[in-house]
């Protein structure tokens, strides 16, 4: 499994709109090929950051598939505007893991 991260920054007074078309945009995500899950916090101390994260099957599919898709169109037209500057998306390979029920 590969998480994608990126870190959009929404211009000060967008956050409300930004929020709602990524509403609307998750179900493009939702139904590409190898999706798994994602989240979007926004960060507390200012209100005009997010933390994208994004599941993946393997890095080929969100950087062949998804962004290689008409859907991945869709998702630009709805989000790409809100973000300045674009935010660098990256991708992570799990070392570890623990949760709370874990023997430490």
């Amino acid at each position: 499994m590969i998480l994608d991260h990126a870190v959009p920054p929404v211009r000060a007074g967008d956050q409300q709109e930004s929020e709602a078309a990524f509403a609307t945009a998750r179900r493009l995500l939702a139904g590409a090929a190898g999706f798994r899950w994602l989240p979007l916090p926004r960060r507390l101390e200012r209100g005009t950051g997010y933390l994208l994260l994004v599941e993946w099957n393997s890095v080929e599919d969100h950087t062949d598939g998804f962004r290689g898709s008409a859907a991945h169109q869709e998702w630009t037209t709805l989000l790409h505007h809100f973000s300045d500057p674009f935010p660098v998306v990256e991708h992570y390979a799990t070392v570890l893991t623990a949760d709370s029920q874990e023997d430490l």
